[in-house]
């Protein structure tokens, strides 16, 4: 029986859009599977995708819903004139002429898939999604924009202003922690509420903790700041030759990385595993998930790590990695930036497998609230409570 099927009202139709749906990263993932869990509750889904990714990822391999993409490629890398010559140049205008044409298309593609239907629901899942749309008119649709990251990050970026321009017109603003939807609030957002991202996969047993394997997962990106994660383990297992760090996930900056290593002498312990389908069995294979990003808002690596039952330990970067952590009794939180903290609260998890069993049973209960079949009860009483 599908764990999914709870719904017993009427199907509803619901779009979700974003940006890019497609590529390897935690919201799409997220799009996606609640895409897949409204599906299987009968609800009639349209996940659309503005650009399509350079580096598409299939989520699911017999989708529930239908699933599309508006413009024909991934956008072109960015371009500055360096003078005024260069902008107004004939090939430069005819590239605009072609972007703007093509920009059209894809909005009247959108404008006849919204004018399919009645009535309904549209999912907005970013506050860039939500600029790109102010050009296309759905009076007939109830929205809902969605943020995936914390306040702190909005404020340091163009997403505060795109939130406070464009989420107030909408039926609700959704965030995933409680701090953060305060946080919008007080800065006079009076449609925020909170729904946090779901589980994307359900696991009956627990991951052993036995394998000796420190890892983490996400794009090997700058802002993961993965160097300070192997200066850490250098630190905490120096004199623990049997235990390795397993790095989960492609990126620009895996060179970089791979030299770090091995400068460090760990060539032979750090394990760069680039992406892999099965998530699930990837977090099972861990003894420990470690969190060394410059920022993060709810990372569902750590969700995810907690659901398998994996103690994690993390920078204390925002309300979300507070409500996915509780310190001492399911992991570890530290001072952001403190690599040599890092390790400390590295070496007890290493040290003891008691205690990495007693946080990681500790941290499935703790994220029991985010099981799909419980979020997607979240978002079907906020269809009804925008109803009403």
């Amino acid at each position: 029986m599908n764990r999914h099927i709870r719904h017993t009202g009427s199907p509803r139709n619901v779009f979700i859009i974003g940006i890019d749906v497609d590529s390897m990263g935690g919201s799409q993932r997220v799009l996606h599977t609640l895409a897949q869990g409204f599906a299987e509750r009968n609800h009639r889904i349209d996940l659309i995708g503005i650009r399509p990714s350079s580096e598409p990822h299939r989520y699911h391999e017999t989708p529930a819903y239908r699933h599309t993409t508006l413009y024909s490629r991934p956008p072109d890398p960015p371009w500055h004139a360096r003078r005024l010559g260069e902008r107004l140049s004939p090939a430069q205008l005819r590239r605009a002429r072609a972007a703007r044409a093509e920009r059209d298309r894809a909005r009247t593609r959108l404008r006849v898939r919204f004018g399919a239907v009645e009535d309904g629901y549209l999912i907005i899942g970013s506050p860039w999604a939500a600029d790109w749309l102010a050009g296309v008119r759905w009076p007939h649709l109830k929205g809902i924009g969605q943020y995936h990251e914390s306040f702190l990050q909005a404020q340091d970026s163009a997403n505060l202003r795109l939130i406070h321009r464009h989420y107030p017109r909408l039926e609700k603003s959704v965030f995933l922690s409680e701090g953060d939807a305060a946080e919008f609030q007080a800065r006079h957002l009076p449609n925020a509420d909170v729904i946090p991202n779901p589980l994307p996969f359900h696991i009956e047993a627990p991951a052993p903790l036995n394998t000796q394997r420190i890892g983490a997962v996400g794009r090997l990106d700058a802002v993961k700041r993965l160097d300070r994660l192997i200066d850490a383990f250098a630190t905490a297992c120096a004199d623990r030759p049997d235990w390795e760090l397993h790095l989960f996930g492609e990126g620009p900056q895996e060179a970089t990385l791979r030299e770090h290593a091995t400068r460090l002498g760990l060539g032979e312990r750090v394990r760069f595993r680039g992406s892999v389908k099965d998530m699930a069995a990837a977090y099972r294979e861990l003894s420990v998930l470690a969190l060394t990003s410059e920022r993060e808002g709810r990372p569902m690596a750590l969700a995810e790590a907690a659901g398998c039952g994996v103690p994690c330990v993390s920078f204390d970067l925002s309300a979300g990695v507070r409500e996915l952590i509780d310190d001492g009794r399911t992991g570890t939180l530290v001072q952001p930036g403190d690599t040599t903290a890092f390790a400390a609260g590295l070496r007890p998890l290493v040290d003891d497998t008691a205690l990495r069993k007693r946080y990681g049973e500790a941290a499935r209960d703790h994220v029991a609230s985010l099981e799909l079949p419980v979020v997607l009860d979240r978002w079907e009483a906020l269809f009804d409570e925008i109803d009403r």
